[in-house]
């Protein structure tokens, strides 16, 4: 990344890509099964057992954004237009990982089914507790989303014009001391780091913010779930993920290729 080396932002000698493989690993192969496991024998088990593996993913996601945010603070380059998301994940992605609208939209989704006669729900998928865990959500659940969703759409034009600001300056900036510097590379190297580190900064800066909203989204829904909905979302947040590496529906969208 050569405005990376200009601006004397460090590159990570471990990219964050290996770090995320890992996680995404770790969630797929251990974390996921243990709830799904945990959640077809709930209602022989202790509720304090699966209470555990649902603190147990929603620590998982807490920690990959804590990441992000170390990471950011070395190279936000690589993470505001990260290479490791292949043509299936970048739809859904705003300033760097998933659109915090993804969340809630999957919580209003089983809020929704909740109309549904149980009858027509596989019961094979789930046991009956997890089947009608959202027959009936609380008002006190509801009000919640309204809120959330009001809050949302606040902060995401805000951050996503502060990130658009941010970006201009930058540009601007690196135009006209490229300009000055005529292309000679030392001259550009302490100019440019001076002249345009405050709009990197406010990159930063969004970035985090970003990442802040997304937690608080996936925190809030928790905290107004009980335990057999908290499962239910998660396993389908965390499905949701992993689907997006499903080596057959990636073969599938690269198909869908478009021609000039």
């Amino acid at each position: 990344f050569i405005f990376t080396a200009l601006l004397g932002f460090k590159k990570s000698a471990k990219p964050f890509k290996d770090y995320y493989d890992g996680w995404f690993k770790a969630l797929k192969n251990t974390f996921l099964p243990q709830l799904r496991h945990a959640m077809s024998s709930s209602s022989t088990s202790s509720p304090i057992l699966l209470a555990s593996h649902v603190e147990v993913i929603h620590r998982h996601l807490l920690k990959f954004y804590e990441a992000l945010d170390l990471a950011a603070s070395n190279d936000v380059s690589q993470l505001l237009y990260p290479d490791w998301k292949n043509p299936f994940e970048k739809p859904f992605l705003w300033l760097g990982d998933l659109h915090p609208y993804l969340f809630i939209n999957l919580l209003r989704s089983f809020i929704t089914q909740s109309e549904i006669d149980p009858e027509i729900l596989d019961p094979n998928h789930q046991n009956w507790d997890m089947v009608m865990a959202w027959k009936s959500p609380s008002k006190r659940l509801t009000n919640r989303v309204d809120q959330i969703e009001c809050g949302l759409r606040l902060m995401v034009p805000a951050l996503s014009a502060r990130a658009r600001d941010a970006q201009a300056a930058f540009v601007e900036k690196l135009a006209i001391e490229w300009g000055k510097c005529e292309g000679r590379k030392e001259e550009m190297k302490g100019v440019i780091a001076v002249s345009a580190a405050a709009e990197m900064e406010e990159l930063v800066g969004v970035f985090v913010d970003a990442n802040r909203l997304r937690r608080s989204v996936i925190s809030d829904i928790l905290s107004v779930t009980d335990v057999n909905q908290a499962a239910v979302f998660l396993e389908a947040l965390a499905q949701f993920l992993v689907g997006f590496r499903n080596r057959e529906l990636l073969s599938q969208f690269d198909k869908c290729s478009l021609e000039l």
